[in-house]
């Protein structure tokens, strides 16, 4: 009698708590788990996102850099809705000059930070035409527009400043300095905007996306050297 007590089985009720118990551990490590992949993916996403915001503020410096002032031609103009500049070409000094306009716009319901390029130009009608493209593609693009632009970052707002005459101002202010640039032949020059001592970058990311807040970024035309604060 004393050895059938000694090899009995587990009863249901010790099955049952044995079973429980591994559940639980089950349960308590799949959370455990999942909130790890879920601090990785989150840890990815920010990363991403940094990476793509640096990208980007470091294109936006370099198509400052190769502004090209060029008789009776634009270099850079801010009308509240897109930045156009006037840039050397990233092949080679002669094989012409570059578009370039950065704006926000809606895009699948999502305020976002774009930059668009145009073709090499090579003639001052080609130039307009490029220019006005610019224009149009920050407000109603085409597909052919939208095919030659990026897309930085969500973004809420943006603001734009010039430095000129020691001081940060709106650019569509009446202040704004405009020279008239020698030319080669007979025809007069016409006055344009010049390139001011440095443009001030302000922008709104949202809330809820791997990086928020307000981001300010200040370039200094090359040739005036120092920082104006």
């Amino acid at each position: 009698m004393a050895r059938r007590a000694r090899i009995r089985g587990f009863t249901l009720v010790e099955l049952l708590v044995a079973l429980f118990a591994m559940a639980l551990l089950a349960v308590m490590s799949w959370r455990g788990l999942d909130g790890m992949v879920r601090a990785q993916a989150q840890t990815e996403a920010r990363a991403d996102g940094v990476l793509t915001l640096q990208v980007g503020l470091a294109q936006w410096a370099a198509d400052l850099d190769a502004l090209v002032q060029l008789p009776q031609i634009t270099a850079i103009e801010w009308d509240g809705n897109v930045l156009r500049m006037t840039r050397r070409s990233t092949a080679s000094a002669t094989d012409g000059v570059l578009v370039v306009g950065w704006t926000r716009r809606v895009v699948n319901g999502t305020g976002t930070w774009l930059r668009w390029q145009s073709p090499q130009v090579t003639t001052r009608g080609e130039l307009d035409a490029a220019w006005q493209q610019a224009g149009i593609w920050s407000q109603n693009p085409g597909d052919e527009q939208v095919r030659r632009e990026v897309a930085i970052v969500p973004l809420d707002d943006w603001q734009i400043y010039f430095y000129r005459e020691t001081a940060w101002t709106n650019p569509l202010s009446s202040d704004v300095k405009s020279a008239t640039l020698p030319t080669l032949g007979a025809a007069p020059a016409k006055a344009v905007a010049i390139i001011p001592d440095g443009v001030r970058l302000v922008l709104a990311l949202p809330a809820g996306q791997s990086i928020s807040g307000t981001i300010t970024r200040d370039w200094i035309r090359p040739t005036v050297g120092g920082g104006k604060g």
